[in-house]
């Protein structure tokens, strides 16, 4: 039946099958190619992307890990301009939905901030913020805050107003109505949104990294592919999508440790 829940352990063992697949289409395609061509290095086999690991994981001249280096920086990048991404997209989609007079002059500039590309506006964000931690922390956390704030701002639009009314009929205030009214009922669709925003949060960071980042996974990327040293490349995005996999996991915990009436109303 059309969406009817499975048992746990067949999810799982679903899961694994198609990692599994996945892992064989490509161990094929690298086979094929080498049998063409011995020295392609475009799509590594597994041994050459061993090595490809020991090149970013073992200390170079210069006494460094590569992957110390760029998981630091692009870690502070990423947390910095999320976490500033955070809190002003939650603060600003409170603020338009409890307030119309707010709601009326900030909803024209989010729709519009909402529809420029991010990518596209590096150019501008080189100009008004240079090329340090400054311009990453604001191309992330631009990029991540009109979407959050029009999460949070339509689902207290979306509020009942008899479950609002009756928290005024029985003497709370406007503080007390705001924190255990319209907050519990919007944090785990904020949670949603933080989930979504991950993916789009990863790419801003990767595309300025490797324009004009001197240190960083997108720094690496860039400098790996020029070499066509795709060993180094593939592992980079495969902990790049471990990397985002492990916050959304995260994010759904605290959804469930948090928010457990959201949960069941999903059911």
């Amino acid at each position: 039946m059309i969406c009817r829940p499975i048992s746990r352990s067949w999810a799982v063992m679903l899961g694994v099958l198609s990692v599994l697949i996945l892992l064989a289409g490509y161990t094929f395609v690298s086979h094929r190619q080498h049998q063409i061509n011995p020295e392609d290095t475009t799509i590594p086999n597994w041994s050459q992307l061993s090595e490809g690991v020991k090149k970013f994981t073992q200390i170079n001249r210069k006494g460094e890990r590569w992957i110390v280096e760029d998981s630091i920086a692009t870690g502070r990048r990423f947390f910095y301009g999320i976490g500033l991404g955070l809190v002003c997209g939650f603060l600003t989609g409170v603020l338009m939905g409890c307030f119309s007079p707010v709601e009326a002059f900030l909803q024209p500039p989010i729709a519009l901030l909402a529809k420029v590309p991010q990518t596209a506006a590096l150019a501008v964000y080189f100009v008004a913020f240079g090329t340090g931690m400054s311009m990453y922390v604001a191309m992330i956390s631009l990029g991540i805050i009109p979407a959050l704030a029009v999460t949070v701002y339509l689902a207290i639009k979306d509020l009942p107003s008899e479950m609002i009314d009756k928290a005024y009929t029985l003497g709370a205030s406007h503080f007390e109505v705001v924190l255990e009214v319209i907050l519990k009922q919007v944090l785990p669709k904020f949670i949603d949104a933080v989930r979504l925003a991950i993916g789009p949060a990863i790419v801003f960071l990767i595309a300025a990294e490797m324009v004009v980042g001197d240190v960083g996974f997108g720094y690496r990327i860039r400098l790996q592919f020029k070499l066509t040293n795709m060993n180094v490349v593939y592992p980079y995005l495969v902990m790049l999508a471990s990397f985002g996999f492990a916050l959304d996991y995260g994010l759904r915990f605290l959804q469930a440790r948090f928010c457990p009436w959201y949960q069941r109303d999903l059911k």
